[in-house]
């Protein structure tokens, strides 16, 4: 095997492992956000429940079938990560929920 070749496995698997981390988060976000209360996106001034599911899965779907580093791939990382970081925790926080317990 040459050099080139060598690289272009590592570069496949590096990808590959970005597929598999981004969908498995992608299908966390997607189960955390169908099973909120539906008044709790409104709430906090957010998208309604429907469209976040809605995103979700066509979030959850765009990275798995596209894969890295697809333009459809990063348009799907980015809803996953939009929820993740802004409206999960302001969901969590409304309904009185954290992910992780703080001693």
């Amino acid at each position: 095997m040459d050099f080139f070749s060598v690289m272009s496995a590592g570069q496949n698997l590096i990808l590959w492992a970005l597929t598999v981390v981004a969908g498995v988060a992608s299908l966390i976000a997607l189960i955390h956000a169908a099973i909120q209360r539906k008044d709790a996106f409104p709430a906090v001034d957010r998208q309604s429940k429907v469209i976040w599911v809605a995103l979700l899965a066509g979030a959850t779907l765009f990275i798995w079938f596209f894969q890295a580093p697809s333009l459809l791939y990063l348009v799907g990382v980015v809803a996953m990560l939009v929820y993740i970081v802004d409206v999960r925790p302001r969901v969590d926080a409304i309904q009185g929920k954290s992910w992780f317990k703080k001693a």
